[in-house]
């Protein structure tokens, strides 16, 4: 189970996303926008995010930019999108880091899930510089 949090929009998720993010031991926090994220936003920050643009794509979308536009920008960024938004990811590369067709396999989506914070992980150790007998 990974202790970092990870933010959910819209603040409410569908019981597919909460079961699955659930069942994969994550820890989740769902908002309804950039403020609520701010405000409950833990200590170490968010370990990523998970952004659903089913329901309201264009505050989805605002969603995305304001946590890539903050001081302490969410690397780990998924993006939730039907068969039929696909073209909207085009020129919003900058905006998100993978995404999951929805409605979405559990198994798909868990495995996106590890690959994307192992990665994140990743980059983050890989900005640590050791040094040794000095």
């Amino acid at each position: 189970m990974n202790a970092e949090m990870i933010v959910v929009f819209p603040g409410t998720p569908t019981p597919d996303l909460a079961r699955t993010l659930d069942l994969g031991g994550y820890r989740w926090k769902a908002v309804s926008g950039a403020e609520e994220a701010n405000r409950l936003e833990p200590q170490s920050g968010w370990m990523g995010a998970i952004i659903s643009c089913d329901e309201d794509a264009e505050s989805a979308w605002a969603f995305a930019r304001a946590l890539r536009k903050r001081d302490n920008p969410v690397n780990a960024v998924l993006l939730l999108i039907s068969g039929a938004q696909l073209a909207e990811l085009e020129l919003r590369d900058d905006l998100f880091d993978d995404f999951c067709l929805s409605p979405f396999h559990p198994r798909e989506l868990e495995a996106r899930l590890r690959h994307l914070f192992s990665s994140a992980e990743g980059a983050t150790r890989a900005d640590l510089v050791e040094h040794s007998g000095l």
